[in-house]
């Protein structure tokens, strides 16, 4: 009786690791199809690794190979300008590092527009493009509209004075004071002596910069020696072109412009004089010029 008792209890284990086994391996199967369905059904996303900030980084730091990390990006979704090698982000180490040029969030790539060439400051230097130079305004609290100009906003540029003295006429032909706009949506690189373009403080300024062309330069130099200048901020969506504004007094009340009084030529009477003893006769005749 315990033969056979010890002979039912092996079978019985041994059908037990059977069923066991069939059951683990039916399910590593399914697992492993399920897997290969997801696989085929998922989208192949190619990643390329670039360097972004591991932490905050605000304008004017010093860039250093501990303030990033390298962090997996789509290679179809990457912007233009990243860096993915550190050779390319540091060619000179942190013994000459860049400088930031745009505030970063914790894991926003570095971009070139970002920070600038190695070595170099955050200065106004680099927000001139090529052929642009750097050109100092006086404001005032009306002038520099209530102090809510940050580098990067755009603005026209409004000259105030008298003209018509002198012989000197603009092309209305207006005279007296004189409002005209002489340049239009012209880009703000400094603040006084700040170029971060992160500050969103209002602040009133004496002084803003712009980035112009040299000829841009000379008639804002020459307007500004003559006249008062005032800005006009310009909305960060508008891409509307500014034409020619000139207004002066007379068109600003409504006033129609004095008649001019013109001459009139005077007729030319020709005649001839003849003297009969004491008495001279004059007979008109037709003028021959």
């Amino acid at each position: 009786m315990r033969v056979v008792f010890g002979l039912v209890l092996v079978v019985g284990l041994g059908l037990a690791g059977f069923a066991v086994y069939m059951a683990k391996t039916y399910i590593q199967g399914y697992q492993a199809q399920l897997a290969e369905e997801r696989k085929s059904r998922a989208p192949a996303i190619e990643t390329v690794e670039v360097y972004v900030a591991k932490a905050p980084l605000k304008y004017g730091q010093r860039l250093l190979k501990k303030d990033v990390q390298l962090v997996k990006f789509p290679k179809n979704s990457l912007p233009a300008g990243v860096y993915a090698t550190e050779e390319a982000l540091f060619p000179q180490g942190d013994e000459v590092p860049r400088t930031v040029l745009r505030a970063m969030e914790k894991f926003e790539a570095i971009m070139e527009v970002k920070v600038t060439d190695p070595g170099q400051d955050a200065g106004i230097t680099n927000a001139l493009e090529r052929g642009m130079r750097a050109f100092a305004i006086e404001v005032d609290r009306t002038s520099g509209v209530s102090g809510f100009l940050r580098p990067g906003d755009r603005v026209d540029v409004y000259w105030t004075g008298s003209v018509g003295r002198g012989g000197m006429r603009t092309e209305g032909n207006s005279s007296g004071d004189v409002t005209k706009l002489i340049e239009a949506g012209i880009k703000l690189i400094a603040v006084d002596q700040s170029a971060n373009s992160d500050d969103v403080k209002a602040q009133i300024a004496r002084t803003v910069t712009v980035s112009a062309r040299p000829e841009q330069v000379a008639a804002l130099q020459q307007a500004q020696s003559t006249g008062r200048l005032s800005l006009s901020l310009v909305g960060a969506q508008d891409d509307t072109v500014t034409a020619a504004i000139e207004i002066d007094q007379r068109e600003l009340l409504g006033l129609a412009a004095s008649p001019v009084a013109v001459e009139r030529p005077q007729e030319q009477v020709c005649s001839i004089r003849t003297r009969r003893g004491a008495e001279v006769i004059i007979t008109p005749i037709p003028c021959t010029n």
